[in-house]
């Protein structure tokens, strides 16, 4: 069985739907158990998290109709709030990330992006800009607007990407770490109605990978971080031909070496395994297997990459699997029970 360097994991939860919202657990270093050490509800509906370099900050979503956003003290057992939420001047932010000095969020019903300053000691200053998103799509109950789904910087520090469901693009800006202003810079249009929903980048910095939420779709593309172009190379399924399932894929999760990527579907619960080839412009469905629970709302690595834990939101539960080295399949080995479970970090 892989052995676990992580120490702490976060996790995420809909207080809404009965969750404690942001939970510590205790990570075994040998088995990769999740054991739960403290938690806080004092942010509603943290949905999604992100860690400062150090560890020492958790910052949260509150994805609501008046978005917030917030910062913790994560050194003890219980996250401690530093200081009150702060608006992020967008409704239902569902995705954040640090970047030149600053958090930032992506909207989803509002379709922006939103930058918060981070103080040195990792306090949120009010919003100091929003990127509004705009255009539509032909899926009429979920494309009616722009709905920014995710937010990232690029392997190289330059650029800002937000993957929009929405508008099918993917958009590239430019933060100013002095203002947080964004400056637009391009715009990738994927297939129309494939409702992209977050994107991963390839170890080697020049791929990445988009998932589709409203259609069962990886894109691959090609990733030139001299210019900040985003190329669409082709598109592979994320399920077997012949599922009837109805499948809303949610998360994409690149292996360390490159050699595989894993894709978690809610619907079809399952959590996919598509091979790479050796230069990351191709990927082929391996396998699929169940996601230990229901609605599968994230995926993700533990740090030493070799086990991949799922935060089953219906079922209310974390699962994480083991991975087979060869073949890159997951083997489910264990089970936590968390209400409403939307994200797992790692510290």
């Amino acid at each position: 069985m892989a052995e676990s360097s992580a120490g702490r994991a976060f996790i995420g939860s809909f207080t809404t739907a009965g969750g404690k919202g942001v939970t510590v657990a205790a990570v075994d270093p040998v088995t990769g158990a999740l054991t739960p050490v403290g938690s806080t509800d004092v942010l509603p509906d943290p949905s999604f998290l992100a860690l400062s370099p150090d560890s020492a900050v958790l910052y949260a979503v509150g994805e609501s109709e008046h978005g917030t956003a917030a910062a913790f003290d994560v050194t003890g057992d219980t996250p401690v709030p530093l200081g009150p939420p702060v608006p992020v001047e967008g409704a239902a932010p569902t995705h954040l990330a640090l970047a030149a000095g600053h958090l930032v969020t992506a909207n989803y019903t509002s379709g922006s992006v939103s930058t918060l300053p981070v103080r040195p000691d990792g306090r949120l200053g009010p919003a100091a800009y929003v990127l509004k998103h705009h255009g539509s799509g032909p899926n009429p109950k979920r494309q009616s607007g722009p709905h920014a789904h995710q937010v990232l910087p690029d392997p190289s520090g330059r650029w800002l990407l937000s993957v929009d469901l929405g508008t099918d693009t993917v958009d590239v800006c430019v933060l100013d770490p002095a203002t947080g202003a964004l400056s637009p810079h391009g715009r990738t249009a994927l297939r129309p109605g494939t409702g992209p929903r977050h994107l991963a980048f390839h170890p080697d910095g020049r791929h990445a990978y988009v998932l589709n939420e409203l259609e069962p779709t990886l894109v691959v593309c090609r990733w030139d971080a001299s210019q900040g172009v985003l190329e669409p190379l082709g598109e592979t399924r994320v399920i077997h031909d012949g599922v009837t399932t109805e499948t809303f894929p949610s998360e994409v999760v690149v292996a360390r070496d490159g050699r595989f990527l894993w894709v978690a579907g809610r619907g079809h619960d399952s959590i996919a395994t598509l091979a790479l080839d050796p230069d990351g412009e191709r990927a082929v469905l391996v396998a699929t297997v169940d996601c230990g629970g229901r609605w599968p709302r994230h995926l993700t690595l533990d740090p030493s990459g070799r086990r991949l834990y799922a935060a089953n939101e219906r079922s209310g539960d974390v699962s994480w699997f083991d991975l087979y080295e060869e073949s890159g399949i997951p083997r489910l080995a264990g089970s936590l029970p968390a209400p409403a479970a939307s994200c797992v970090v790692f510290g």
